[in-house]
């Protein structure tokens, strides 16, 4: 049974949430730290783009102004992501290179959704695996409905997962902060993604609390990745960096705009 740091579940600001996921990554990757679990809301509310995402292709940037919803650019790759305060929890898994998985992309997202998928089990939805495309990530569903989605980033042999698991989803406020080509209203891509995303209140049919999925989260990977879980902090070297890279990187224009940092 391997042994896995399970990180508090906080909330922070789109650019400090991806200052740390970078930061345990680095820190993985020096071997400072073990494989690491972390649950994690957005304050305020967020859209994510993927590192080769243009944002102006992507994001409806006056309406993120005028909501108050950031704009950060991840480093994982992956489609754009409205990230809400209210009805979503935000996983990071961190495995590194002496698991064997961590060197296989699919078998990585397999492992990862397995967790979750046990998860929405204790909560009484059945999900599938989505394999994906060339297009698209691979992702959980239900019914045929994405419920989970989540991009990766790989460096020296440490993999960075992190996704989304949707409580409830307002359509209409997505897509009026996300750029869709094809359509000339918001309603447009409303009447199209009702058929292809789901929630885990669309499925229950009632309200489930954060607190009540993060406990089944927790649960769900610890069994299905047969791991011990042990609660852990941030070192002082992940926070001094998170830090850095959320006030140097994460939180700035020539990272979000134009994909280019000095601390890369």
């Amino acid at each position: 049974m391997s042994v896995w740091r399970l990180l508090k579940f906080e909330t922070y600001n789109a650019f400090m949430n991806m200052a740390i996921d970078e930061a345990v990554l680095r820190a993985r990757i020096e071997d400072r730290v073990s494989n690491s679990l972390r649950f994690y809301r957005w304050k305020p509310s967020a859209v994510s783009i993927g590192k080769f995402q243009k944002i102006e292709n992507e994001v409806q940037l006056e309406n993120c102004r005028k909501y108050g919803v950031d704009v950060v650019r991840r480093i994982s790759g992956g489609g754009t992501v409205y990230h809400d305060f209210e009805d979503e929890i935000t996983y990071s898994v961190v495995l590194g290179r002496e698991n064997p998985s961590a060197m296989d992309i699919t078998a990585v997202y397999s492992q990862v959704y397995a967790g979750i998928a046990e998860a929405l089990k204790i909560l009484g939805i059945s999900a599938d695996f989505s394999q994906g495309d060339e297009r698209n990530c691979p992702n959980l569903t239900v019914k045929g409905k994405k419920i989970s989605g989540s991009a990766q980033s790989h460096k020296s042999g440490v993999v960075l997962q992190h996704g989304t698991v949707l409580l409830d989803v307002d359509l209409e406020k997505m897509f009026t902060l996300l750029r869709v080509p094809w359509a000339k209203t918001c309603m447009d891509v409303v009447n199209v993604a009702k058929h292809k995303i789901t929630s885990i209140r669309k499925e229950l049919g009632k309200a489930v609390s954060i607190e009540e999925v993060n406990d089944a989260l927790v649960k769900g990977f610890r069994n299905a990745l047969n791991m011990e879980v042990v609660h852990g902090e941030l070192t002082s070297y992940e926070k001094g960096l998170a830090e850095k890279l959320c006030r140097e990187k994460y939180a700035t224009d020539e990272w979000n705009f134009d994909g280019k940092s000095q601390l890369d």
